[in-house]
């Protein structure tokens, strides 16, 4: 069994530090302050899935370093609340949030996606959440109270980044999950769970190519800056995540563990 490695609080708790800066460029070629296997070409392709309009309020599930909302709402002109259950991502988001040209149009809390969401039936447009659905055990709950506080008809993305498209082994699986509580389910599930929800599936999309690409380059990104990481995280928080990194881009690689994008649509009614 894989010992669990931080990857969240190392990263975040110094994620303006010139090195972990200078990783996220290689990693992505584009950065936008993202913490996942998104790159910028695959979310300007995305963002048009939810027909914003200027105004539009979008609530982001684990915004992590609020990168991406900031983004969001500098190329739509919508308004974003992201939340995050890491408090050292959520004060990184506040701070760099502060600082951008879009700060009235952002703003980020603490809490738990797994639990009931402190929002108002109908309260946002639009929904996204990015490589983050396997953290939540329960999502057809979690799909539930997303229904609720979108909107008549308004439109949710979401990545699934570990469905399960070939043969893993146990050691394998908690390699890929040793970064924190991790759900892994076969296709189909999303599907119907989704739609028990109170969702339509209005698209799906394959995008496990990027997962491959994006961890291939910051494993070799961080192997290149090896001595300066290990005085952030000390000697075996850098060996465990690299082993991580490398599960991820073997098992991305050889299609065994499959990212999928869907979009769905609250059902009028």
């Amino acid at each position: 069994m894989s010992k669990r490695v931080d990857l969240f609080d190392s990263t975040y708790n110094h994620f303006t530090d010139r090195v972990l800066d200078s990783i996220r460029k290689e990693t992505y070629g584009v950065d936008i302050g993202q913490n996942s296997w998104l790159t910028v070409d695959e979310y300007e392709r995305w963002l048009p899935w939810l027909n914003l309009s200027a105004g539009d309020h979008v609530l982001e599930v684990a915004s992590g370093s609020g990168g991406p909302a900031a983004y969001m709402a500098r190329t739509t002109g919508c308004r974003v609340t992201g939340i995050d259950a890491n408090e050292s991502g959520v004060a990184t988001a506040s701070e760099m949030a502060a600082k951008s040209d879009v700060a009235e149009r952002l703003r980020f809390q603490v809490a738990d996606a797994n639990a009931h969401l402190l929002f108002d039936d109908g309260t946002f447009d639009a929904l996204i959440c990015i490589d983050s659905m396997n953290h939540f055990p329960d999502r057809l709950a979690v799909w539930k109270e997303w229904c609720r506080v979108l909107r008549s008809g308004g439109r949710a993305l979401f990545t699934d980044p570990v469905v399960i498209t070939g043969p893993v082994t146990n050691d394998e699986l908690a390699l890929r999950s040793s970064i924190g509580l991790f759900l892994f389910v076969p296709p189909g599930v999303n599907e119907r769970l989704v739609a028990q929800a109170g969702f339509r599936l209005v698209k799906q999309e394959d995008v496990t190519a990027n997962a491959a690409l994006v961890s291939g380059r910051w494993r070799e990104a961080r192997a290149r800056r090896r001595d300066d990481l290990i005085k952030i995280e000390g000697e075996e928080r850098f060996e465990g995540l690299q082993k991580f990194f490398g599960a991820v881009h073997q098992l991305t690689s050889e299609r065994r563990l499959s990212r999928v994008a869907y979009l769905v649509e609250k059902i009028k009614g």
